[in-house]
């Protein structure tokens, strides 16, 4: 088995809100879990800790929760991981606050029969076929909101975890449910990646290639070869940047089985 991951910060300036973890224990199978913490507009939030707390606390309990609770699906894991950062924070901060701390999710899971996944957001999980066929399994929630949608602070916040706009996990367990997840025999996986969206860019958004090239990418060169050719096409002052930000963080995690 091979494990690789990465994370870099959008900006010098500002902590990276990104979380990346991955485990293979000794008795077998792994997980990987990937965060894209939600930068919120300039202004109240109503939490005290900051967006980096809250995806180190979801991030950490996520991939506890992940090894040692076999028994329990992703989406029920995810729940309790929500639930137990919600309570962390309950008695200093507004968690009614429609710009609580919140992320976005990619969990895999696999063991000698199954490879489990979650997807929450605009995040990325590949899965690779012993023939080499990639899938992207992919929540486009937020991709069929208008841009022009997008670029109001009031219209965003009022689509932000409710019917008809995107979901995020935030501070509200029953998020779990709009998680997309599945599962696939473990013998038609070789390979699976995480990527948050300052990652995937390198095809989502640059178009540098193709979900199939992104991950051999990936495995040629890591997920710091990624994230720095990610950096490249943003430096380029002949490309338009990239929407919202330039720079993103960014980050990749990456397994072959």
């Amino acid at each position: 088995m091979r494990i690789d991951l990465a994370t870099a910060p959008g900006s010098q300036e500002r902590p990276n809100e990104d979380w990346v973890s991955a485990s293979a224990p000794a008795s077998g199978g792994g997980v990987l879990v990937a965060l894209d913490g939600v930068t919120p507009p300039a202004g109240d939030d109503g939490c005290v800790h900051g967006v980096p707390w809250f995806t180190a606390r979801l991030g950490g309990r996520l991939t506890e929760l992940s090894g040692s609770r076999r028994d329990m699906p992703l989406d029920r894991i995810l729940a309790e991981a929500v639930r137990a950062t919600a309570e962390a924070h309950r008695d200093t901060c507004d968690l009614s606050h429609v710009r609580t701390p919140q992320a976005t999710v990619v969990v895999v899971r696999w063991d000698e029969a199954y490879v489990e996944h979650l997807v929450l957001s605009d995040s990325v999980l590949l899965l690779q076929a012993p023939g080499g066929e990639v899938t992207a399994v992919l929540d486009d929630r937020l991709d069929r909101v208008p841009r022009e949608v997008l670029r109001s602070v009031a219209a965003t916040d009022a689509l932000r975890n409710a019917e008809g706009g995107f979901f995020t996990a935030a501070a509200d367990p029953a998020v779990a449910a709009r998680a997309v997840t599945g599962r696939t025999p473990r013998g038609r996986v070789r390979a699976v990646a995480a990527l948050t969206d300052g990652a995937s860019r390198w095809t989502d958004t640059f178009g540098e290639g193709d979900w199939a090239e992104c991950l051999a990418v990936l495995r040629k060169e890591g997920a710091e070869g990624l994230i720095d050719r990610v950096r490249a096409v943003e430096c380029d002052p002949a490309r338009p940047p990239a929407r919202y930000k330039r720079h993103d963080d960014a980050s990749a995690v990456y397994a072959e089985l």
